[in-house]
């Protein structure tokens, strides 16, 4: 179990380094197989199973393999980096301004996966430093650049998550108190991080609202005050809202509080 939630945390370093790892291993189990050995049927040739029980993995199979994988990226995109707490805020905005088609979902998500590339960059770097180069280089198996690239996305969850919501996965793993957050599980960092990002993500998501919501209430208290019960508020605060957010420079202001919050 421990080894499939490692595959599952590291699944970008899986789909970069499998290839040249297989390939390395293949060649191994080649060498070591004995001249006078042929192959029994097409069959067995697709499939080598060295005797350590690692095996070879031919290329059509590792394509099936990657793809199976792959389906698992936006999981992983969405759960263990900071798209999470940017996505929210951003979906906040655009309630409380009342676009609801503007900015896009196209450009929301667009945005938001920028902005989560540009803050996980450091953590990706030393990922790549210490178990991707390394793996693609043949120095180390894929199990040993899991085990390599767990502790760095490790540290980036840890220092965005409460330590009440790490408490509270321990208890219910049942797992005894760990002496240093190292000692924590994947499977006790990874849904207390993300509700974390939940909540962080909503916190941000009331306060950018206030404002907004102000504005609404004037505009509503103007037209009741004037007869115009007819007019409906959001047509004339509307304009109101976003010249407020065009004149203090929102996204600017928004988005440097949302990087400036993971450093």
């Amino acid at each position: 179990m421990s080894a499939r939630v490692r595959a599952g945390i590291c699944l970008v370093l899986i789909l970069l380094a499998f290839p040249a790892v297989v390939e390395a291993q293949g060649r191994g189990g080649r060498a070591a197989a004995p001249t006078g050995q042929t192959a029994s049927s097409g069959t067995a040739s697709n499939l080598q199973v060295q005797i350590d029980g690692v095996g070879a993995v031919s290329a059509p199979l590792q394509v099936v393999i990657l793809m199976t994988l792959l389906s698992f990226v936006p999981a992983v995109l969405v759960m263990m980096t900071s798209f999470t707490r940017i996505a929210i805020v951003f979906h906040f905005l655009r309630q409380a301004i009342g676009t609801q088609e503007m900015p896009s979902n196209q450009m929301v998500v667009g945005l938001t996966l920028f902005l989560t590339a540009f803050i996980m960059a450091p953590t990706a770097s030393r990922i790549n430093d210490v178990a991707i180069q390394p793996a693609i280089a043949g120095q180390i198996d894929t199990t040993t650049a899991l085990e390599r690239a767990a502790p760095p996305l490790r540290d980036f969850m840890l220092k965005q998550t409460r330590e009440a919501d790490l408490a509270l996965f321990v208890e219910l793993s049942k797992m005894p108190r760990p002496a240093t957050p190292a000692e924590l599980s994947m499977r006790v960092v990874i849904p207390a991080f993300a509700i974390s990002e939940l909540k962080t993500g909503f916190q941000m998501g009331f306060f950018i609202f206030i404002p907004f919501l102000l504005v609404d209430l004037v505009v509503s208290t103007t037209l009741l005050s004037m007869g115009m019960l007819q007019l409906p508020p959001m047509m004339v605060s509307l304009p109101f809202k976003v010249l407020l957010f065009v004149m203090i420079d929102g996204w600017n202001l928004l988005v440097g509080s949302l990087v400036r919050s993971f450093l």
